[in-house]
């Protein structure tokens, strides 16, 4: 029993060393509280798995009720079996709950004993808020935090699709994307390639839709996710990605055009339009797509930063001014780069 103790007492001191070192690279101008990272410290887990071939299977999970974890589905896709392991302690995987197309497993552990997080809801988050990444990338026994923003949020099956600037790496695949109070927005699942890469994060609410699957104790899970489709099957939020990366203009507008005429009340569509039309020289064509942007969403902070810029470049004053105002409470940090990009410093 000493001994049980002691080990279990190493364990905390470890997990807390850990997280102390963590805290210590959260940037203070992002204002998160490290009270609410040590909240939800305790509830990311490594999910593990060996494959047909002895290899070793990895990546993150979260726990959402109990003995419940949620994690991403194709980190499962050829293990025979699985666990999910904290520490040096490790649970075995009893049954699975799974939805393959959107790429959302729940792990059913008998025993857990780790406290679940608070879900929480994509329906009022805005683009420019605080968000936390907290998993095992590239299968660090001990969960990283990257602290970002949301950049873009895309209506899709009753939710919205999270692209966030919270980076992780494979291993986090399933790991958790906190809004700053600790509640669980969404699950990190896939990235574009590069080094200006997208994240993106599936939304919590798809969760409560998880829990009505039929329970499954044979692993591996099978089946493609959307966003693993052929690129002319993709959602069109996943088709704009790579052009607008790769600067790709005229198959971004093509794309674009298809978009707005799909999605007549998307700003975000509007706004990849804009850019693909700004890229072609077609500055007029762009500012009315911008404008569009903003009368579906005012906080489209992308859309009126470009639209600062056009004001700022034609030598009207008055309305950089009220962009750079507007991104000021919007996102703090675009509106010091627009200041710094419009040449307008604090007379913006």
């Amino acid at each position: 029993m000493v001994t049980a103790m002691v080990e279990s007492k190493t364990k905390l001191h470890s997990a807390l060393l850990a997280l102390c070192l963590l805290l210590g690279g959260v940037r203070p101008a992002l204002a998160i509280d490290q009270q609410v990272l040590l909240k939800v410290f305790f509830s990311v887990v490594l999910v593990r798995g060996y494959d047909h071939n002895g290899g070793l299977a990895y990546g993150s999970g979260v726990v959402v009720g109990e003995n419940q974890v949620v994690t991403n589905c194709h980190v499962l896709r050829n293990v025979p079996r699985a666990w999910v392991s904290q520490a040096e302690d490790a649970y075995p995987v009893e049954a699975v709950q799974a939805d393959p197309f959107h790429d959302l497993c729940l792990l059913h552990i008998n025993r857990l004993p780790l406290k679940p997080v608070e879900i929480g809801s994509t329906a009022s988050l805005r683009k420019g808020a605080e968000v936390i990444a907290m998993g095992h990338s590239s299968g660090n026994p001990s969960p990283i935090t990257s602290v970002g923003q949301v950049r873009s949020l895309y209506p899709f099956d009753g939710a919205h699709v999270i692209r966030s600037s919270a980076r992780f790496t494979m291993g986090a695949s399933g790991s958790p994307l906190f809004d700053a109070e600790g509640r669980l927005l969404g699950i990190n699942t896939f990235k574009t390639p590069g080094r200006f890469a997208y994240f993106y994060a599936m939304p919590a609410e798809w969760i409560e839709a998880l829990r009505k699957q039929p329970k499954q104790t044979r692993l591996p899970i099978e089946g493609q996710a959307f966003w693993e489709l052929p690129d002319e099957a993709q959602p069109f939020f996943m088709q704009v990605a790579l052009p607008h990366l790769h600067e790709e203009w005229t198959k971004l507008k093509e794309i674009g055009l298809k978009w707005t005429q799909t999605e007549l009340q998307n700003a975000e569509a509007w706004y990849e339009l804009g850019a693909a039309q700004e890229g072609l020289g077609e500055t007029a064509q762009a500012e009315a797509a911008y404008r569009t942007a903003i009368q579906l969403d005012p906080h489209h902070s992308e859309s009126l930063y470009r639209l600062g810029l056009f004001a700022s470049k034609r030598g009207d004053r008055e309305e950089a001014h009220r962009v750079n105002a507007t991104l000021a409470r919007i996102d703090p940090e675009m509106a010091q780069n627009f200041a710094k990009e419009a040449g307008c410093g604090r007379e913006c």
